[in-house]
């Protein structure tokens, strides 16, 4: 779970003059302060040789000026560069920032003859600015995540709210919670995200940065920070890798990709494959592969990895804040400069009569199982529990789905959640719509549960799966200690640079976002690290989020639906392309679906768009690059695809959109044209 990547900034000073490593540049307390590129700034005009220069013809002096290609050279000698390219790069980050510029703002930083002048040494020593007149900061050498323009408007989506009664409902305590069987590949997960052996280090006399939790949003928040060089501590009370690595996006994934195998096998008829006998699921042998594969990824969140390799100081045990700037673990006490929460959240128990008492799955322990339930039932109608019910569909459970409403994915466009039901109902998942539960019955029978509707309608399973919805984990932290608010409800409270009612604590991930993706999460830490250590001004609001639901077929979406745009009064046009009319997916029997794509009206500024198909998730991603990036619906037209590929669909929206744009005064003009070519 690659969700980081190597972070850089450049090497500060002492108040000396004398060179610091990273690591002591972030930790000395006085770099913090905003005009430490200054000091920075200072640190260079001690190594290069500064002096009045002249120009042009004819020639001019210019006072205190450097040169270029001498500057790269010195940079790469005093180890502040790694060879010239990254010379190069470091300033024109400077120059970027302000802190100095060409003689006569003529061009960027180059390796060669030319000339530039400090800023401070025109502006009387002032700190570096930028052209806007804000004040230079650290995280501006760090590639900025959203833009800083307040005038443009946010393509986040609005979605359904947590359950308004979650904070009344009981939650999974993970603690509680272990995993089984205790096999070769498992004991090899517990060794890297929770091992028996593990000694927590002697805490540090203050860190830059603690961070509670570590899963995704946690470990890219630590891994990021400590890359910086900043002085970081993780605190996890269960497994490192958090719900991705351990009971989420990596066991489903294996776990679909098996059920999908068997549905091709099953299907095979429609390829000329003629299976004698009937086709039977080994539930062991597929568990036994999620289990080894998930193992084989846990190294990359192993305490191990982030103790010895990335030099953080990992605590295993349960945090609690003890003040404004304190942590308790266990006995030892931790002072923290910052602090981020990123403890996530727990399945939702709902006040169902009997059901905190019935032997229920969740997302936590349904992946401990090592037999298949004959009859599943599944109460929540969302993307873990309709991936997880056609799962074992398919495997050969017979599976029924409960949703107190008339539908499945309420978030999504209805048109996609309409196709992922039909599809599962194909696959012989049966649905309880409109579910009025009166109580939840466990005996020790051949029935172990059973769910009962009002007016006594009883329907029995041998295992039941709980999915409807998720509850942030904020009980247990001593949030009231650090002057965090939060609710049980919509977890931990923050503004939009993820900055809670203490300003020196930040919270990412589920406990803090509506948004609960593990992406989600990793670009939230991403923000936490640049505002909460760099003085940095991204906003949670300004990201593009894609997402995918793995039924099969997928659903993915970025941007608004088509509800969003009414609620904003917003004019726009719809470009859609069902899969069954395109060539690569006609041919690959997976005509299921289609692209829909949404631009505001009379322009190709792509605003949301919503694929379901067979590689959904994936093709998402072309939309979202063009969104970031500013690219119309009509530019992707031009990009050429390999045909044939699924991602056709996409350009072929484009091609629908430039033909709107032949009007019938343009048609006529060029009709006139052609008239006149054939004379």
């Amino acid at each position: 779970m690659q969700h980081f990547r190597d972070l850089k900034i450049v090497v500060g000073l002492k108040r000396t003059g004398e060179r610091m490593t990273q690591s002591e540049q972030i930790n000395d307390e006085a770099s913090f302060d905003p005009v430490a590129l200054t000091q920075l700034a200072e640190r260079l005009k001690t190594i290069l040789d500064i002096q009045d220069r002249k120009y042009g013809l004819p020639p001019k002096t210019y006072e205190k000026c450097f040169v270029g290609s001498e500057a790269v050279e010195k940079l790469v000698v005093e180890n502040i560069a790694s060879d010239e390219e990254d010379a190069v790069r470091i300033g024109n980050m400077l120059l970027n920032a302000g802190v100095f510029h060409h003689v006569l703002d003529e061009h960027s930083f180059k390796n060669k003859r030319l000339f530039y002048r400090f800023v401070s040494d025109e502006d009387h020593g002032e700190a570096a600015r930028h052209p806007d007149g804000n004040a230079v900061s650290w995280a501006d050498f760090i590639t900025p995540l959203t833009t800083p323009d307040d005038q443009t408007p946010g393509l986040q989506p609005s979605i359904p709210e947590r359950d308004a009664y979650l904070a009344k409902f009981a939650q999974d305590d993970l603690d509680s919670i272990g995993v089984a069987p205790l096999d070769r590949h498992n004991v090899k997960l517990l060794d890297c995200t929770h091992p028996k052996a593990w000694v927590n280090p002697t805490p540090k006399r203050k860190y830059n940065l603690v961070v509670i939790g570590a899963g995704t949003g946690g470990l890219v928040t630590a891994a990021g920070s400590a890359g910086l060089g900043a002085r970081v501590a993780l605190i996890e009370s269960h497994l490192l890798g958090g719900d991705c690595l351990n009971v989420g996006c990596v066991p489903s994934k294996a776990l679909l990709r098996c059920a999908k195998v068997a549905a091709t096998v099953r299907n095979s008829v429609e390829f000329g494959l003629r299976i004698h006998g009937d086709v039977e699921v080994d539930f062991g042998t597929v568990m036994e592969r999620m289990r080894r594969l998930r193992a084989g990824i846990a190294p990359h969140d192993s305490a191990k990895r982030f103790s010895e390799d990335l030099g953080v100081d990992v605590f295993i045990g349960k945090a609690r804040f003890t003040g404004k700037d304190t942590v308790s673990i266990k006995s030892q006490t931790l002072t923290f400069a910052k602090a981020v929460v990123a403890t996530g959240g727990t399945a939702a128990v709902p006040n169902i009569p009997g059901l905190s008492e019935a032997p229920y799955l969740t997302n936590a322990t349904i992946f401990n199982l090592v037999s298949l339930p004959a009859r599943l039932g599944v109460i929540g109608a969302g993307p873990i529990g309709l991936e997880l019910a056609q799962a074992f569909r398919r495997f050969g459970s017979q599976v029924t789905v409960f949703s107190r409403s008339g539908k499945i994915l309420p978030k999504e466009d209805p048109d996609a959640a309409k196709v992922v039901e039909e599809s599962l109902r194909r696959d012989g998942v049966e649905f309880e719509f409109h579910a009025d539960y009166k109580r939840v019955e466990s005996t020790d029978g051949e029935s172990p549960v059973s769910v009962v509707l009002n007016g006594e309608r009883r329907l029995d399973f041998d295992a039941l799966l709980l999915a409807a919805g998720r509850k942030p984990t904020v009980k247990g932290l001593g949030l009231e200690a650090a002057g965090v608010e939060y609710d049980e409800r919509t977890g931990v409270t923050v503004n939009d640079r993820l900055q809670t009612t203490n300003p020196d604590v930040f919270a990412v991930g589920d406990v803090a976002s509506k948004y609960q993706f593990t992406h989600m999460a990793d670009f939230m830490a991403r923000i936490a690290i640049r505002n909460a250590l760099f003085f940095g001004r991204d906003k949670c609001s300004k990201l593009l989020i894609p997402w995918a639901t793995y039924t099969d077929p997928e659903i993915a979406h970025v941007g608004l639906y088509e509800k969003d745009l009414r609620e904003r009064n917003t004019k726009y046009a719809t470009f859609k392309r069902e899969l069954a009319e395109v060539d690569r997916a006609i041919l690959e029997g997976e005509t299921e679906g289609f692209v829909k794509i949404h631009v505001k009206k009379g322009t190709d500024e792509i605003l949301g768009a919503t694929i379901v198909g067979a590689h959904a998730g994936d093709m998402i991603s072309e939309i979202a690059v063009a969104m970031q990036a500013g690219m119309g619906l009509g530019k992707l037209a031009n990009v050429i695809h390999p045909y044939p590929t699924l991602a056709e669909a996409i350009r072929q929206c484009g091609d629908a959109y430039n033909r709107t744009r032949l009007t019938p005064t343009v048609k006529m003009m060029f009709n006139r044209l052609m008239t006149l070519q054939r004379r």
